[in-house]
């Protein structure tokens, strides 16, 4: 009898390589003690950000085998480590039998061609890392229209061959031949993709627009839940309006973008819009690609920042977060820091966050504080309404409904002459009370 013998995949091992960037020119004071705090701040930033790239190479797959980290003042132009780091890391590739390394900066052309050819193994980096998470994580249409634009847009910048000056496509001496070299097609293949997934995305951006531009109409608030990655968003959806969205204690495990209906006290409505987490160093190409979904929170009208309040590393993540707004062009916004997973907190620095209007200490597993959330978010909202008490004779009262849907109908009594209402309502609604 035949005997199937299932082999399973190989798991990738992989170096993970980070720079310590060491400020240098301090004056004043005691200069050796600025340094030594200066260097110590700087190894704990870049230790943290190994600790994170160490679970975004977990989430895509692979194994961590080392660690090699190198303080120099600035990355290394041609190879990202020094030369006798280099030496030092092929020494440790062999020790721990690894398959490739992984760097925690994005690599210039130049670096991982020299890197490789260094080190005869397969050289990544965090942006590739990133990358690969998306395109494994991307469900919708959208998302993975958005992902192979970024990752289109990530080879096209590392494309190597023989240089302009053994193109084809050129005139004069040394231009003439059989036609363009693999190279040229290669980019010409690439950028051609990459005309036709914008013109795709337009497509899906105008319908975003629209579906934007109804619901403005309709003039229903809209909230934004942004956040580092992993800081507990999607819980909260799920926690405050049952979406569905899946929950898992991963980097990234979530991406397309979920939109809510949550029901406030008063009957009031407010949409609850779930965004894709940011992260340190967050590709360019990402942001690109993602910037009609990331401008979601631009049209919101309140910003709920989700902290990980156990991270030690939450001060870092909160200025990430607010950086990546600032980028997106989202200022002005009111904005509620909600410290979630106080369950796990285990140091007792109180909540603070200088960049917002209001701060909570919520819960998402357990429901802690999401009562005290939903009477800000009434609160908030009552802020640009106005209190009326009015009888509605029966025959206007389907205007009943949009006092639901815009305002907050705080009572309703049934009389002969009508019904008697009060409640809060948007200025133009007051007008046709």
């Amino acid at each position: 009898m035949t005997e199937f013998i299932e082999i399973g995949g190989l798991e990738e091992r992989v170096i993970l390589v980070g720079v310590a960037r060491e400020e240098t020119g301090r004056a004043g004071g005691n200069t050796a003690s600025l340094e030594d705090h200066a260097s110590s701040d700087a190894d704990a930033a870049s230790d943290a950000s190994l600790d994170e790239l160490e679970e975004l190479v977990k989430t895509a797959g692979a194994g961590v085998a080392g660690r090699l980290l190198q303080k120099r003042e600035q990355i290394h132009p041609g190879t990202y480590v020094g030369t006798g780091k280099v030496k030092e890391l092929a020494q440790l590739i062999a020790e721990c039998n690894a398959t490739g390394i992984v760097c925690d900066d994005e690599l210039s052309p130049a670096q991982l061609k020299n890197l490789e050819e260094a080190l005869e193994t397969k050289v990544m980096d965090r942006t590739l890392v990133i990358l690969d998470i998306f395109a494994a994580r991307a469900t919708t249409s959208e998302g993975k229209l958005q992902v192979e634009l970024a990752q289109l847009k990530y080879r096209l910048s590392r494309l190597t061959g023989l240089g302009r000056s053994m193109s084809r496509l050129g005139g004069g001496i040394g231009t003439r031949g059989p036609g363009e070299n693999k190279l040229e097609s290669d980019r010409r293949l690439i950028r051609d993709r990459i005309a036709q997934l914008n013109r795709e995305l337009k497509e899906v951006r105008q319908h975003r627009e629209i579906t934007r531009a109804k619901r403005q109409k309709q003039q229903i608030p809209v909230a934004a839940l942004v956040g580092y990655t992993n800081a507990g968003k999607s819980t909260l959806l799920n926690r405050l309006t049952d979406a569905g969205v899946l929950e898992e204690d991963k980097l990234f495990a979530t991406l397309d973008p979920t939109t809510r209906v949550l029901e406030l006290p008063g009957r009031q409505e407010i949409l609850l819009t779930d965004t894709v987490g940011f992260i340190r160093k967050l590709p360019h190409h990402l942001i690109e690609a993602f910037k009609s979904t990331l401008e979601e929170a631009k049209y919101a009208d309140i910003i709920l920042h989700v902290v990980d309040a156990s991270s030690p590393q939450r001060e870092v993540q909160m200025q990430t977060v607010y950086d990546t707004l600032k980028d997106l062009g989202i200022r002005g916004k009111t904005v509620v820091a909600l410290f979630n997973k106080q369950d796990a907190v285990t140091d007792a620095e109180p909540l603070r966050d200088a960049a917002a209007d209001h701060t909570l200490g919520i819960s998402a597993i357990n429901g802690t504080g999401l009562g005290e959330l939903t009477e800000l978010l009434c609160d908030l909202l009552r802020e640009n309404k106005i209190l009326v008490e009015r009888t509605i004779p029966y025959g206007d009262a389907g205007i009943l409904q949009r006092i639901r849907r815009q305002g907050e109908l705080l009572s309703e009594e049934y009389r002969p002459e009508g019904i008697c209402i009060r409640a809060y309502v948007p200025a133009d609604l007051y007008a046709r009370l």
